[in-house]
C-alpha cells in the first residue's frame, strides 16, 4: 500500500464537493436508492472519490436490495480498513479507505458466498473507472446504466 495521505480539513473541504466532504470526512451517508452508482452494471474498478485508491471490482458487486452499492469483497485486503463503529445505538463495522481514511460505508455478514460479506458503500464515496479491454486503460464514469 502506498503512503497514507494526510491533509488538513481545509484542504479536504477545498478539494471535495460538499456532499463528498460530508460523507468521506464527516462519516455521513447518502439517502438509500439515490446513489449514482447503485445501478451501474459496467465492468471496471471502483476507486475512492477522495484519493483514487482502487477499492472494489465490478466482479464482486451485487444487488443486495439495501439501497447502496454492495460488494462481496474489496479489491485487495489492504485497500480498505475496518473499524468498530458504535454510533446509531448499535455495533457495526465501518469501512474506510486505507489510503486516505475516507468513510466509505459499513460491512455486514449477510452477503453472498464465498465471503458471506456485504460491503454496503456510499456511491458518493466512489468513482467508477470503466475497463477498456482493448487498450488495458480505463476511463472515469460516475454515471449509472
Amino acid at each position: 500500500m502506498a503512503r497514507r495521505i494526510e491533509k488538513t480539513e481545509d484542504e479536504w473541504k477545498h478539494e471535495l464537493t460538499p456532499e463528498k466532504y460530508r460523507v468521506l470526512r464527516k462519516k455521513g451517508t447518502e439517502l438509500p436508492f439515490s446513489g449514482k452508482l447503485l445501478g451501474n452494471r459496467k465492468d471496471g474498478i471502483y476507486v475512492c472519490a477522495g484519493c483514487g485508491n482502487e477499492l472494489f471490482s465490478s466482479a464482486t458487486k451485487f444487488d443486495s436490495g439495501c439501497g447502496w452499492p454492495s460488494f462481496s469483497a474489496p479489491l485487495a485486503d489492504d485497500s480498505v480498513e475496518r473499524k468498530e463503529d458504535r454510533s446509531m445505538f448499535t455495533v457495526r463495522t465501518e469501512v474506510l479507505c486505507e489510503k486516505c481514511g475516507g468513510h466509505l460505508g459499513h460491512v455486514f455478514e449477510d452477503g453472498p458466498q464465498p465471503t458471506g460479506l456485504r460491503f454496503c458503500i456510499n456511491s458518493v464515496s466512489l468513482e467508477f473507472e470503466e475497463r477498456d479491454e482493448r487498450r488495458g486503460a480505463g476511463k472515469k464514469d460516475g454515471k449509472s446504466n
